[in-house]
């Protein structure tokens, strides 16, 4: 399957901030949309992104290499709508030598913990039982313009 990144409509060095969230690790090569994204933002600008923890896949499916490239698909359901979804992994390793190569510093990594408020039925059984308040579902990242 071909990434379907191209140009962006912008000129170079147009934005101080781009946010692309939940995006890349639908796209098996990062390295042209990362060149886009790094084109459009000003000198000093930021990439502030999300994609899914490198973690969730390893732990839902063990005998997965974590430290392999590959593709996947899920199974979802949107408003009764069946859907699969075909993602890449990555491990954290791919993900910050991409963004280095791309020209970005690396300003922030985050993973954040759950909402308060999250529902219950989004939380993992040990977060609901207040065993635990891992919730690796995705990792936030602050990306600088060199």
């Amino acid at each position: 399957m071909a990434d379907l990144a191209g140009p962006l409509p912008f000129a170079d060095d147009a934005f101080d901030d781009v946010v692309a969230s939940l995006v890349l690790h639908y796209l098996g090569d990062w390295s042209g949309p990362l060149a886009e994204l790094r084109r459009v933002l000003k000198p000093g600008g930021r990439l502030i992104l999300s994609v899914n923890h490198p973690t969730v896949r390893v732990i839902g499916y063990p005998s997965e290499d974590y430290f392999a490239t590959r593709q996947y698909s899920e199974d979802y359901e949107f408003d009764g709508e069946k859907a699969v979804l075909t993602m890449w992994h990555r491990p954290l390793r791919a993900m910050t030598d991409a963004f280095t190569a791309a020209g970005f510093r690396i300003a922030v990594v985050a993973e954040p913990e759950p909402s308060p408020d999250a529902p219950p039925e989004m939380l993992t059984p040990r977060i609901r039982r207040g065993e635990s308040t891992a919730f690796l579902s995705f990792l936030f990242f602050v990306l600088e313009a060199g």
